[in-house]
């Protein structure tokens, strides 16, 4: 089972370099990349919410919604800057460098969220091939990064 969660894993980092591009030539057409992310965001909620309609889920009452901690909300807004910050960096950097600086970024916070078990990830204790792992990507940045 961990194969097809490692694939699925795999094809989520295809969409989203695929996103990424589809965001910044929706950008050149708007010629506003604060436009061109809530575009994006419009069309996934609108996806979403059909989904969820379709589906038939469930929804919290509002007093269950206000019994969770206040920045379990904050999840759109990181969102929305993150899709805004490619969207207006991928012309600037290109998709490789932009990419592999993403993906750096989300290791070495992956590390301090799995060592101390942050935000409901498990917890695995920080070691020595972690570490190696991150480095090695930041040199593979910097390498990319280099003509």
């Amino acid at each position: 089972m961990t194969l097809i969660f490692m694939f699925f894993a795999l094809l989520a980092g295809v969409i989203v370099t695929f996103q990424i591009g589809i965001n910044s030539q929706l950008q050149l057409f708007l010629n506003n990349p604060v436009q061109a992310a809530l575009v994006s965001f419009s069309v996934g909620t609108i996806s979403l919410l059909l989904y969820s309609v379709i589906a038939g889920y469930d929804w919290p009452t509002l007093q269950e919604a206000l019994q969770t901690p206040w920045w379990i909300w904050i999840g759109g807004v990181l969102g929305a800057i993150y899709v805004f910050s490619t969207i207006f960096l991928a012309p600037k950097l290109g998709a490789t460098v932009l990419i592999s600086l993403i993906i750096t970024g989300q290791l070495i916070t992956s590390l301090i969220l799995d060592h101390y078990g942050f935000l409901g990830f498990p917890q695995q204790a920080i070691n020595p091939w972690r570490i190696l792992g991150v480095i090695l990507l930041i040199i593979g940045a910097v390498l990319i990064r280099s003509n």
